[in-house]
């Protein structure tokens, strides 16, 4: 079944050699490759069973290629998304913020802010 079958001819595309350009060139441009198919197409289309068959599997590929590209977009984003954490030390995802300060410091209790205003208020005065 390996073997090639030697009844079985496929058809050479006929060359050029008369010149039919100027100084006995040829029109077509010299470095043109003809195509030539090693297993050429089909002269006649299968029967649905084996088209359903090739259908099945090509949309069998192409959801599992599909679903690899996600996976490893995510997972890709996930990697610099915890680079970016180890590098700056914090969320990275908070860097647009354009005052660069850091954030203010979280309310306490109510005793303790009122003693806060007055140091505050000791601060501004000379």
């Amino acid at each position: 079944m390996g073997e090639s079958d030697p009844k079985k001819q496929y058809p050479v595309p006929p060359s050029s050699s008369n010149g039919s350009g100027k100084n006995g060139s040829s029109s077509k441009y010299s470095g043109h490759n003809q195509k030539i198919h090693v297993n050429p197409p089909e002269t006649v289309n299968p029967d649905p069973s084996t088209l359903k068959d090739q259908w099945k599997y090509a949309t069998r590929e192409y959801s599992k290629w599909y679903s690899h590209a996600w996976g490893t977009a995510l997972l890709a984003g996930l990697a610099f998304f915890a680079l970016g954490w180890v590098i700056k030390g914090q969320n990275p995802l908070l860097s647009f913020r354009s005052d660069h300060s850091p954030p203010p410091p979280p309310p306490s209790s109510s005793s303790s802010s009122s003693s806060a205003s007055n140091t505050d208020e000791d601060k501004t005065r000379p």
